[in-house]
């Protein structure tokens, strides 16, 4: 029988801050428990059940259950920072001992000087922005100019911005990567992402061929381990992006949530031994980043309803992890991502239901945890927890 491990990170769903969420502005951050104090309660009940709510700092909501049906427990981030991709990497071996390069003020005038003479046109913005925001403040003056929106935020991004009436998919694409190309070394940031969208007349819509360029993960990461042994390892969502396809033998994007989850189960139907590997970026993107508990609210009980199906297509001896990649708390005052334990359940019809896994000390236990089910030996960082629910 095909045996399968599917890892679904609930992009940004933290459930409390780190011990040193104060170094990062963070202080009161837990993105579950606030979003559900925000909304009056949420109907979660195949989380409930799961044990969310056995899950250390997040006792004061009075969800937790006697007998969950997954084993529970947090994680601490080891790596410094608080992005995607720091938290993606750690999950799969990379533990950072610096953060990845930000820019609060913009961009420098050297870098963007050299990026402006590589694409043959001059910018507009370079500043920290909304996405949503900047295609409204400058959508028009781009369309008229037809010179790129160029912004980042508190991860480490360069983002480009483009009407694809204006600046087409592939000239967008190239200028990516020409921007990829300079942003490395000591100037490096962790993903150049492109941006399109469609519009007139201050009235513009993002599209769903957004493309994201990571740089390669700083080492070998569970991807690659689990490829060499001839397993397949599925993407979905933007994880192949983020782990700059290594390691990747199958990849799918996805429009949102649903969506990710529609092809996840599509993965789940194949006869195969496999690792699928999911992000669901809505809760971070549409509604932690926006400041918006209702939206959180809502999508965290639309991925509950789904849970169920994705329970009913595993076989036998697969194991399913939830977890987050940090958080992005949508109660506080910022619209940054949060410094937070991440949480981790972890179900199989052939595994211990209800063990208190306890707090982990990096995210990278996940990942030593998905090599010890696939019995593959390696030398990542982190401690496996399979021994305690097998």
């Amino acid at each position: 029988m095909a045996k399968k491990t599917i890892l679904i990170v609930l992009d940004s769903v933290g459930v409390g801050e780190l011990p040193d969420a104060n170094l990062y502005h963070d202080e009161g951050s837990n993105t579950l428990a606030n979003t559900w104090k925000a909304n009056g309660g949420l109907n979660i009940e195949n989380l409930k059940n799961f044990g969310i709510g056995n899950i250390k700092g997040l006792e004061k909501l009075n969800i937790d259950t006697k007998k969950p049906m997954a084993s529970f427990g947090r994680a601490m981030e080891a790596s410094k920072g608080k992005d995607t991709v720091t938290g993606h990497w750690e999950i799969a071996g990379v533990i950072l001992d610096k953060p990845l390069n930000t820019y609060p003020q913009g961009f420098p005038k050297e870098i963007m000087e050299e990026f402006e003479e590589k694409i043959g046109r001059k910018t507009l913005g370079n500043i920290v922005a909304s996405g949503t925001q900047i295609i409204e403040d400058l959508g028009d003056e781009h369309v008229k100019t037809g010179y790129p929106i160029i912004y980042t935020s508190a991860d480490s991004v360069f983002q480009i911005a483009a009407h694809e009436e204006v600046i087409p998919l592939e000239e967008l694409y190239k200028m990516c990567e020409i921007a990829r190309g300079l942003l490395v070394g000591e100037k490096a940031v962790g993903r150049v992402i492109a941006r399109p969208f469609l519009g007139e007349n201050g009235k513009y819509t993002r599209t769903s061929n957004r493309h994201d360029y990571a740089l390669d993960p700083f080492n070998k990461t569970i991807l690659e381990y689990i490829k060499e042994n001839n397993i397949k390892v599925k993407a979905v969502g933007k994880i192949e992006d983020i782990y700059n396809k290594n390691g990747v033998t199958d990849a799918i994007h996805t429009k949102n949530n649903m969506d990710g989850v529609d092809k996840t189960l599509e993965y789940m139907n194949e006869n195969e031994d496999a690792f699928i590997f999911t992000n669901l970026v809505d809760f971070d993107m549409l509604y932690g980043h926006r400041n918006n508990p209702e939206g959180y609210g809502k999508a965290l009980e639309d991925f509950d309803n789904r849970l169920n199906e994705i329970i009913g297509k595993m076989n036998d001896e697969d194991m399913l992890i939830l977890t987050a990649d940090h958080g992005c708390d949508p109660t506080t005052e910022s619209t940054d991502h949060s410094r937070e334990y991440i949480p981790i359940l972890v179900y199989g019809k052939n595994l211990k239901s209800g063990v208190d896994i306890g707090t982990r000390k990096c995210f990278c236990d996940i990942g030593k945890t998905i090599l010890d089910f696939f019995n593959i030996d390696n030398d990542l960082n982190g401690e496996s927890f399979y021994n305690k629910i097998k």
